[in-house]
């Protein structure tokens, strides 16, 4: 077994340990920090490792949430299906906006994934008989269950936010080293020699495209059922940015980067909104000193100096 495989599974391992020690308030947290960072590994495969800077991906989130709660409290089906639904909406929409944006490219591409989201979040807002607009709706506690589990109590919540996370680590560790996990870093280092070597630019990037969908499908789907609510702001711009900034602290390109940067950025903002009303700023003040001392990110500028063999 290499080293980065233990490392990862090391990572679950300490994950799964966390639960018996953590203070109910940080154990609700690692949950919702474990869902985001499955969001943003997703962010990552895109970005990260393929190269195509989206500011479109609160769409996928939003269509993998909205698909869940809407089945669930608009037609009734048990949160199992509804789930699944949920993921393949994200990839469904991912596939239909990277057909058309990946026309472009560069800040085109940017600029028409950023007018997708924006249309989507309008969309929710115009059908608010059924979405409720700006309020959100909460899913019934009663519908929130696989089976025997009960997805709104406390343990279940995040030993099914760590299957999840669990899921998309390894999944994301077995990309990076096949094939096509290569195909696409040959896209974001050079995509015209690629494409001279054999490669479809076009058909390797939409499938990027369209796994980081999937990955945003089933974050969405996971947080409506695991808290109880699906509303707008996960649908706008806010929710497009976070995965990017989550990529760029913990280092794109990286496997662990997205969880680790999910994890500081998430403290980052709690811990300076507890102090002050301008939270952003210190948040601003964080990433301005990560962009000066370490560009590639936390775990990006460690692989580069010293672990040349992290993922």
């Amino acid at each position: 077994m290499n080293r980065a495989l233990v490392l990862h599974l090391g990572v679950i391992v300490a994950l799964f340990a966390m639960q018996f020690v953590l203070p109910p308030y940080h154990h609700t947290n690692l949950a919702r920090i474990m869902v985001l960072a499955t969001f943003a590994m997703g962010y990552n495969i895109a970005f990260g490792t393929t190269g195509l800077l989206s500011l479109g991906h609160a769409l996928f989130f939003g269509a993998g949430m909205y698909a869940t709660g809407l089945l669930i409290g608009q037609v009734g089906l048990p949160t199992g299906p509804a789930l699944i639904a949920g993921i393949m909406a994200g990839g469904a929409v991912a596939v239909a906006v990277g057909v058309l944006a990946l026309r472009t490219g560069g800040v085109s591409f940017m600029i028409v994934t950023l007018m997708f989201a924006q249309a989507g979040y309008l969309t929710v807002l115009y059908f608010g008989a059924w979405t409720r607009g700006d309020e959100g709706f909460v899913i019934d506690r009663a519908a929130r269950a696989i089976g025997p589990f009960d997805l709104s109590s406390d343990t279940t919540r995040y030993l099914a936010a760590l299957v999840l996370f669990s899921a998309g680590l390894m999944i994301h560790l077995a990309l990076t080293r096949s094939a096509l996990g290569r195909s696409m870093v040959a896209m974001r280092e050079n995509e015209e020699r690629s494409r001279m070597l054999g490669y479809d630019p076009f058909r390797v990037k939409l499938t990027a495209l369209a796994l980081s969908g999937l990955y945003a499908g089933a974050a969405g789907a996971a947080y409506a059922v695991l808290f109880g609510y699906v509303g707008a702001t996960f649908a706008s711009i806010q929710y497009s940015i976070l995965p990017l900034l989550y990529v760029l602290l913990g280092g794109a390109g990286t496997v662990l980067g997205p969880f680790l940067g999910a994890l500081l950025m998430f403290y980052l903002i709690d811990l300076s909104s507890s102090v002050t009303t301008a939270h952003l700023v210190v948040v601003g003040a964080a990433l301005l000193i990560l962009v000066l001392f370490a560009p590639r990110g936390i775990l990006g500028t460690i692989r580069e100096r010293w672990l040349p063999w992290l993922p």
